[in-house]
């Protein structure tokens, strides 16, 4: 049989292939992702950072509802995850787990709350209680030892304590403990609302709801969900304050704080 003769070149570029390959082959895999998401790893790449000591998953809670003419519906979801990604990063050694965006918001029939204005979307507390018990589950089995709610609105904090309550009862021949962290909460409301009435800020403009308070922590979150041209409007239904003098400024000292006292409360709570 005639042996086939390749040109030259055709020969160098073959074993340039081959040895191409043959470094693929060889090159160490590429180094899990730095992003303290779950949402951004594989799954082998998560069993690795809780192997290697991530054994904390935080869960921001958020909620979808009318926020006035001038912040977005999903101002408690951004809120949730920027400040939660903070804290795993300060804490060191944890993940965040992917935004809970709907929660109990009022009755439907008829309207009551923030359900009285377009875009508000509510669960009843019973299914959302039961979302929460099953992502602390699925958490305890993936290997986590420390489940930490962090709850962005006040109408579901008695419900974050009672799963949590609940769970530690259950689980407290085990490792696995579910903490329900007030001291977040706390931080981004009554804790920031203080901070700025000894300011001089009165608390007819502080508020409790789309106000000054809530308005500059976001403009120090995620400023592109703040409408600042309408910061001077009248506030529209639904919203209880006054945000015309809303600063990142004065938000990034509340975020600043939220973070600390998130994390050094979460470092107390997971001492064993």
């Amino acid at each position: 049989m005639r042996a086939i003769m390749l040109p030259a070149s055709w020969r160098a570029c073959a074993w340039i292939v081959l040895l191409a390959g043959a470094t693929l082959a060889s090159a160490p895999l590429a180094a899990p992702s730095a992003s303290v998401f779950l949402e951004d790893l594989t799954s082998p790449e998560l069993a690795q950072r809780i192997a290697g000591g991530a054994t904390t998953i935080l869960v921001p809670i958020g909620g979808t509802e009318q926020n006035g003419a001038h912040m977005t519906l999903g101002k408690h979801n951004v809120r949730a995850r920027r400040l939660a990604e903070r804290i795993a990063r300060e804490l060191g050694n944890a993940l965040v787990a992917p935004v809970i965006a709907y929660v109990p918001e009022g009755a439907l029939t008829p309207p009551t709350g923030h359900m009285r204005h377009p875009g508000t979307i509510t669960v009843p507390a019973d299914a959302y209680r039961k979302v929460l018990e099953s992502a602390a589950r699925s958490f305890k089995l993936a290997g986590f030892r420390d489940i930490v709610f962090l709850g962005d609105h006040g109408d579901y904090q008695r419900d974050d304590q009672a799963v949590a309550a609940a769970l530690d009862r259950e689980w407290a021949a085990s490792p696995v403990r579910v903490h329900a962290l007030g001291a977040y909460y706390r931080g981004a409301s009554t804790a920031f609302a203080e901070s700025l009435r000894k300011q001089g800020y009165a608390l007819h403009e502080i508020g409790t709801h789309a106000g000054l308070a809530d308005t500059s922590l976001m403009l120090a979150v995620d400023p592109s969900q703040v409408r600042t041209e309408r910061l001077h409007d009248k506030p529209a239904p639904g919203v209880t304050g006054d945000p015309a003098r809303a600063s990142a400024a004065l938000g990034q000292a509340a975020v600043d704080a939220i973070v600390a006292q998130s994390a050094a409360a979460i470092r107390a709570a997971t001492v064993r």
